[in-house]
This record gives C-alpha cells, structure tokens and sequence, in this order.
C-alpha cells in the first residue's frame, strides 16, 4: 500500500477569481482519475469559505486545482497550513512569488536568468518608463492574471493606452514586456526535476486564452523538436526559475526562443492546468507518467 492508503483526498477547485471555469474543468479531471486510481476522493467547489468545507468533509489531504487569485496567490495554502491540513504543491511564498509577474520577474533578473525586457505601468499616474526602448510590437498584461487573461499585444502608442486600459481592469499595475519573436516552449517541473520540453504552435501571434482553451489548430509538440543544447538549456533555465521562486515538487516554467536560439523565461505557473488539453499532464505523459499516475504522485508528494 502506498503512503495514501485510504485518506480522504478533497481536490479543491472552482475559487471566485476570473480563472474559475478552468479550475472547475482541472478539478474534475483530477478528481475523476483520482476515482479511477482507486482512491477516496471528493470534488469540493470551494469559493472564501474553504475551511468550513474542509472541517465538514474530514479531508486528509488537498490537491489544489484552484487557478488564479486566492488558489495560487497563498491565501489557500495559507489557510489549509492552518488548519493543519498537507496540499499539493508549492507553498505559501513560493505560490504568492509566482503569480507576482513583476515580482518573479526581479527575481529571475537577481538570479541571472534570462527574461525579456520590461517595464511597470500604474493607473492613474503617467508612463514614466521608455516604452520605445522596449521595441515594438509590445506585450501588455496584468501581472496577478493567469490563462492569458487581459493580455495584449500593441505595435504603437494608441494600441498601447487602450491596452492599458483593460489590463487595469484586473489591478492598479500592468506589465510592459518586450515582445519575443520566435518559438514558445514550456517545460513542467516535476519532483523539482525537468520534464520534456514542449513547443506550443499558434495560429495566433501569441498562446493566448482562445489558443489555450477555444483553437483546435493549437499544435503542441513533445518532446520539442528543437537543437539538443537549447532543448538541454531551456531545461536548466526551467528549473533554475522553478528554484529561484522556491517552488516544490511542481510547477510549469513558460520560456520564448528567439530567431538565434537565446531563451528567455517570461513566468513559472504553481498550479498548471490539468485539464486535457494542458501541458503539464502532456510532458508527464511523455516521460512514462499517465495522467491518473502523474495526480498520484502529487498527492504522495503532499504527504
């Protein structure tokens, strides 16, 4: 018997941030293949009231499938370490470190990790920062949003304050980044070791949330058919991000590679989606992991 034997597995999915339909969708998969490896598991749709419903279900163990705000900020993780309760992935600091896009992005530049060049704007107060400088076209998204969410790409000034706009919906901040040309590659982490990487091909400019969830012409390509040393690379930086933010046992490290083959890592998500269109399942799955295993391991992990 393994080290979950018969504990009760509550995966916790829903959340009240904008990203709640994709949780809803990973929780449910997970839950159904927690079931199907024959384990106790109850599928809890949890919004602020998540201690509650964890006292009343007698859990043992959470796997969290919660996305975006509240599910990968620390705020459950927090609550569930109160409560006394083990989770999967990463912790409190670690969780609130990620979703920070502006946040993590410093902390990769403290690391020597290679990222695009940026900038911070803030509602209400005038661009200070020399935008043109960045090049054009530009990538402008709220930094607390997952899914691609309120992201847009802008090629002159007039673009750029209407992008602005709908990034400020999301927060008081939006981050201005250099736009990448080249190839989008993913690698999952997993027992804080790389996974094969994965290239993501678009029919649009960028892997946003229509190509994420909507496009059946989004190709994901695994292993990457890429140069072994920028496959080897792209790797090393994921892992060097996965560590640099304090992340555990899992995570989802999202590198560009330009034209001339230099990676440049734009973010580390704590909670991938596991949905079955989602890129940590499928890098699993290329290594030997089945989607039911690869949820097993994350619980024993918690454990």
């Amino acid at each position: 018997m393994n080290k979950i034997g018969t504990k009760r597995i509550g995966v916790l999915a829903g959340g009240s941030s904008s990203e709640r339909d994709i949780s809803l969708k990973s929780g449910t998969a997970v839950f159904r293949a927690l079931v199907d490896e024959g384990f106790c598991a109850i599928f809890l749709d949890v919004k602020d009231d998540i201690c509650d419903i964890i006292k009343k279900n007698k859990i043992d163990v959470a796997f969290i499938a919660l996305h975006g705000k509240f599910g990968e900020d620390g705020t459950v993780q927090k609550m569930l370490e109160s409560i006394g309760v083990p989770y999967t992935g990463s912790g409190v600091q670690a969780s609130k470190a990620a979703l920070d896009k502006i946040g993590s992005k410093e902390a990769f530049v403290k690391n020597n990790i290679p990222v695009p060049r940026f900038a911070v704007a803030r509602k209400g107060k005038a661009l200070t920062a020399d935008v043109d400088s960045l090049g054009w076209p530009l990538v402008v998204k709220p930094p607390l949003e997952g899914s691609s969410i309120g992201l847009s790409i802008v090629k002159d000034r007039k673009a750029l304050y209407e992008a602005l706009e709908k990034a400020f919906k999301f927060g008081p901040t939006a981050l201005l980044e250099e736009y990448i040309d080249g190839r989008e590659l993913t690698v999952g982490i997993l027992d804080d070791k790389p996974l094969p990487v994965i290239e993501i091909v678009s029919k649009n400019k960028v892997y946003d949330y229509e190509a994420k969830y909507k496009s059946p012409e989004t190709e994901y390509l695994v292993p990457a058919p890429i140069e072994r040393a920028v496959f080897e690379k792209a790797q090393a930086l994921g892992v060097e991000a996965h560590k640099a933010l304090g992340c555990r046992s899992m995570s989802r490290v999202d590198i560009m590679a330009d034209k001339d083959g230099s990676l440049f890592v734009l973010e580390v998500n704590t909670i991938p989606g596991m949905t079955e269109r989602s890129l940590l399942p499928k890098a699993a799955a290329a290594h030997g992991l089945s989607f039911g295993k690869l949820c097993v391991k994350l619980v024993e992990n918690a454990l």
